[in-house]
């Protein structure tokens, strides 16, 4: 049983990254995140998962009812585009800029891997069969400390050779991660297809 998932940063991979979004007039999407959405969901046939650290609620500069007004937001311009995200974490806890109750260090906040932790018990996934996909190093240390078979890293900017290209591959944008998921993962028919040849074989 196929038990994998894709796991999105949110700030920088889904939307650009202005700096604590946190109104749809602020969001603008990523070029060619609703097409690797739609891959995903739609021809793999498995759940998108939300990981972000959302320090912006922890340091006072928005609450916990905007950033779900937000989100609701962002769900239903997904569904409407074709791809359902099937649930968002996030966590709001900065360890040394938090205002009162959100000054702490928490299991949540990549690069811990508390979110997908959380994911993997609650959807019952093999993490070893996930990818994740990011743009900071603290989205790729979070999925090597989890355990996640594929780390994506976009960074336009990305030397080539550099010495982490051992734990995670880098790619310059979205289309191009799109092909590496495509190449990693076939389709939902495809592993059907390959499994009823295996057993007629």
């Amino acid at each position: 049983m196929d038990r994998s998932a894709l796991f999105l940063d949110r700030d920088g991979v889904i939307n650009v990254d202005h700096g604590y979004v946190h109104r749809p007039e602020q969001f603008d999407f990523v070029p060619g995140i609703f097409e690797l959405a739609r891959f995903w969901t739609n021809e793999r046939r498995r759940p998108i998962i939300v990981a972000s650290n959302q320090s912006g609620i922890g340091r006072g500069y928005f609450d916990e009812d905007v950033y779900a007004q937000l989100t609701r937001w962002m769900c239903e311009r997904f569904a409407a585009e074709g791809a359902r995200i099937a649930r968002v974490y996030h966590c709001p806890y900065p360890p040394q800029k938090g205002v009162g109750q959100y000054r702490r260090d928490h299991a949540w906040r990549k690069p811990n891997p508390g979110m997908l932790l959380q994911a993997a018990a609650e959807f019952g996934l093999d993490l070893a069969c996930c990818a994740i996909i990011g743009d900071k190093m603290s989205d790729m240390e979070a999925g090597a400390a989890a355990g996640i078979g594929l780390k994506i890293l976009v960074r336009a900017q990305s030397p080539a050779g550099s010495s982490d290209a051992r734990t995670h591959e880098s790619v310059a944008d979205l289309g191009a991660a799109l092909a590496l998921l495509r190449s990693c993962f076939p389709p939902a028919d495809d592993n059907l297809h390959s499994r009823s040849r295996s057993s007629v074989g």
